[in-house]
């Protein structure tokens, strides 16, 4: 028997094995968690603990809880804490600021190091973590996927899907690409630049989440870690087992 990791989130669900400090191999369902069939849910596995960390709706969470209280001894659920495994959160209110986004930070630390946490999903969030371990804000903003369904679904003539990025496009699908991927990106350089500022010296860029690749050409000094969220759910996991090192 065994204790495993589940990252739910609002467009992918994802679960690896807990090995150590750390996720083992991932396996993904890429259209989340409602659209699993019934010999998809058969074969999810079964253990002795799951850990699960989710921002999908209160209706899909219970509905992956209930299949996994078939299948495992017990099932514990991750839940941002003010302070956890030399993390500071620098919300006044910590129960809000996202659990995933809160286990980004805590994979990463303790780094002796500044470090920028990208997640790129349906969301793009961006979180600065100081070399002390304090959580200095961040921001919340589209992802270049939902900018692209929004404006597809405010004019249909424009492609919600295609294209290549191009500094200055002369196709409207590589434009739609290269306006949405640059923003992104845009952000993210201007978080960097801020961060070096505010800190005196440029912190480290960790970026992670399902919409993710085709932005790393356009970053090359980001370090891509795509199983960040459970990473750092694997340190929840041995932080309230009391047994992290």
């Amino acid at each position: 028997m065994s204790d495993w990791l589940f990252d739910l989130g609002n467009s992918r669900f994802k679960f690896a094995p807990l090995q150590g400090e750390r996720a083992g191999s991932v396996q993904a369902w890429a259209h989340g968690a409602e659209a699993m069939d019934a010999p998809a849910l058969d074969a999810l596995p079964r253990g002795d603990t799951a850990w699960v960390a989710s921002v999908a709706s209160a209706a899909l969470t219970r509905q992956v809880m209930e299949v996994l209280g078939g299948r495992f001894a017990q099932v514990r659920v991750a839940h941002t804490l003010p302070e956890c495994g030399g993390v500071r959160v620098a919300y006044a209110r910590p129960e809000k600021f996202g659990v995933d986004r809160f286990l980004g930070l805590l994979a990463v630390a303790p780094a002796q190091q500044a470090v920028l946490v990208v997640g790129v999903g349906t969301a793009l969030t961006i979180d600065l973590l100081d070399a002390d371990g304090l959580h200095r804000g961040g921001r919340i903003g589209a992802s270049p996927t939902v900018m692209r369904e929004a404006l597809h679904a405010r004019a249909v003539q424009l492609p919600a899907t295609g294209g290549d990025y191009a500094e200055f496009a002369n196709d409207t699908d590589d434009a739609l690409a290269s306006g949405c991927d640059g923003a992104a990106v845009a952000l993210v350089e201007r978080s960097l630049c801020q961060a070096t500022a505010l800190l005196g010296t440029a912190p480290t860029l960790v970026v992670h989440g399902g919409g993710a690749l085709p932005l790393l050409p356009l970053i090359p000094a980001a370090d891509y870690r795509p199983a960040l969220v459970l990473d750092g759910l694997a340190r929840w996991a041995l932080h309230q087992c009391g047994c992290e090192r």
